[in-house]
């Protein structure tokens, strides 16, 4: 195998494909990015059994055939290698050559047999959007998918298209997060769960144009992501996910109207207050046009007040400041409406479009 890389458009296809490599396996093969150079195309994949990527790298084939390499050594290798053009060549014996400039690199590489190549997906059910959308509903949901060691089903997100309408949703116990798009073309119903590290991982390598679109194809077992030169194919999570509507109280008896980025600082100030070991709660003391904002930890005390338009009863009520955090942070509006019902019910931020919907539950506290 002969190929020669621009050096940029090597490390852009291994960063890509270094997404699907796992940090830990007893599999070595899993641990390498499988090159394979066949007519006139170049395509770098990877696979940890879970999540399998497969891109497509500019380069130019000079003499074409197959092989596996270290993925994170490879990746180190060709980053600090000269700028300009990388020869790759290997041999029967899969000894590899890499060399720009003056800079000559041997190292081994591996017969590709072995290796698990991703399965292919049938494309039937599909829908369609950009990439700036897809990126968004997942970086403005993702923070409220659980870990998985508790509860499988909350390490993934729903992906639910119903009329023509796509939710993401995630929730791990604490909270609950929605964003919500009506897709420009015609889609089959669907529901199904997806790990949340392949939508991580999707939502960092998705460039976010918004004239890119990304297509995503469902079977029973598996979807795929299908973008730019690259696929993303993954296993879903097994199991019925939770009836989230049935969670969300349509009424409320407060509403609180507010400058989002003037609150999300006054919690910001607040988490100063907060150490992991003293996890203390976030304070809202609501009344007819302020809403007072207290916190009290071993490391100090914080009050702040904040200018708000009310509507309802006047409440006290608590909550873990991170979470709030977590949910400001994902909202682009420059103002953002609270529904409480009481101290003891969960608070709902939501636009008027339904576009998105977060959800947060109280914590008890000590008034001091």
């Amino acid at each position: 195998m002969k190929i020669d890389f621009e050096k940029q458009d090597l490390l852009d296809a291994i960063n890509i494909a270094l997404k699907a490599v796992p940090s830990r396996t007893t599999m070595t093969i899993l641990e390498c990015i499988m090159i394979d150079a066949r007519g006139d195309t170049i395509l770098f994949t990877t696979n940890d059994t879970e999540l399998g990527i497969e891109t497509t790298v500019k380069g130019r084939i000079i003499e074409g055939g197959s092989i596996a390499v270290e993925a994170k050594f490879f990746a180190d290798i060709a980053r600090k290698m000269p700028e300009g053009t990388i020869h790759f060549q290997s041999d029967e014996n899969y000894r590899i050559t890499i060399t720009s400039g003056s800079a000559l690199f041997h190292i081994q590489g591996q017969d590709g047999e072995d290796f698990p190549f991703i399965p292919e997906i049938e494309k039937n059910i599909c829908l369609e959007l950009s990439q700036l959308t897809l990126r968004d509903m997942i970086r403005q949901t993702i923070f409220s998918t659980a870990d998985g060691e508790s509860n499988k089903i909350m390490s993934g997100e729903l992906f639910e298209v119903r009329d023509n309408v796509l939710r993401l949703i995630a929730l791990d116990g604490h909270r609950i997060a929605i964003r919500r798009v009506e897709l420009a073309s015609e889609c089959d119903n669907i529901r199904s769960v997806i790990p949340g590290k392949t939508l991580a991982e999707i939502g960092r390598i998705l460039n976010g144009g918004i004239e890119d679109m990304v297509q995503v194809y469902f079977e029973d077992s598996y979807v795929m992501f299908e973008f730019d030169r690259t696929i993303v194919v993954s296993r879903l999570i097994d199991g019925d996910y939770f009836d989230v509507d049935r969670m969300i109280a349509p009424n409320y008896t407060t509403k609180v109207k507010l400058d989002k980025n003037m609150f999300l600082n006054c919690i910001d100030r607040a988490t100063l207050m907060t150490r992991e070991s003293d996890r203390k709660p976030i304070i809202l003391e609501i009344g007819e046009d302020i809403m007072k904002v207290r916190i009290q930890s071993i490391a100090g005390s914080l009050n702040d007040s904040l200018e708000i338009e009310k509507e309802g009863q006047d409440m006290k009520i608590a909550f873990n400041p991170k979470f709030f955090l977590d949910a400001l942070r994902a909202i682009d509006d420059e103002s953002i409406t609270l529904y409480l019902i009481n101290q003891k019910a969960p608070c709902t931020i939501r636009d008027e479009a339904n576009s998105y919907l977060y959800l947060l539950l109280p914590v008890n506290f000590v008034d001091m």
